[in-house]
């Protein structure tokens, strides 16, 4: 299966990018063509432009400042999402990459307003490996707006034909080597695993 691995955390020493490491290494090694998106390496530009609002609903034209990212969205089967959870959200850059590249005419089909379409049609398997600083009462009270994203704007825009996953490690402030092993050793086999 070809996959798109959006890894978003800015320090390469972190758990996180542990995870990150261990996502790549289990896909590859059960055969997968795996495209590693690091929105930190890559220097992605999370933010949404006067220019690009302006033309935002211009099909095919909005995609040309994130072109190539558009393009490797569009050649994968499968999305795995790498990231922390930062004030119960997205980390900015991420959701960046969420304004900026799933727009009208590659997430969703906007020609008719009154009954959008979903586009990302394609994608057999989405994916998230995400930790949170706090436990998981606390994310549920709050709406845990990361696993809303993953698995319920995402599931839209798919038009829920992927089959979905999302794995969290709740608690990080508090986290023990015994629980980040415990963690790690889930993520691997479902990376070794992941398939349609």
């Amino acid at each position: 299966m070809r996959i798109l691995v959006i890894y978003c955390h800015p320090v390469e020493t972190s758990y996180h990018a542990c995870l990150h490491e261990e996502v790549l290494k289990q896909l590859r090694s059960a055969g997968h063509e795996v495209d590693d998106c690091d929105l930190y390496a890559e220097q992605f530009n999370p933010v949404l432009s006067r220019e690009e609002r302006l033309g935002y609903h211009e099909v095919p034209s909005n995609r040309i400042p994130v072109q190539g990212y558009v393009d490797r969205l569009l050649w994968a089967e499968g999305l795995v999402f790498c990231f922390p959870t930062w004030c119960f959200g997205l980390p900015a850059m991420l959701k960046g990459f969420f304004d900026r590249v799933l727009m009208p005419g590659v997430a969703f089909d906007l020609s008719d307003p009154a009954h959008v379409k979903p586009s990302l049609t394609h994608l057999k398997h989405i994916a998230a490996v995400v930790t949170y600083g706090r436990p998981w009462w606390m994310a549920l009270y709050m709406g845990d707006p990361p696993r809303r994203m993953i698995t319920g704007y995402l599931k839209i825009l798919n038009g829920g034909r992927a089959k979905f996953s999302y794995m969290a490690h709740y608690h990080m402030n508090i986290a023990t080597p015994a629980s980040l092993k415990k963690f790690k050793d889930k993520v691997a086999l479902k990376m070794r695993n992941f398939s349609a």
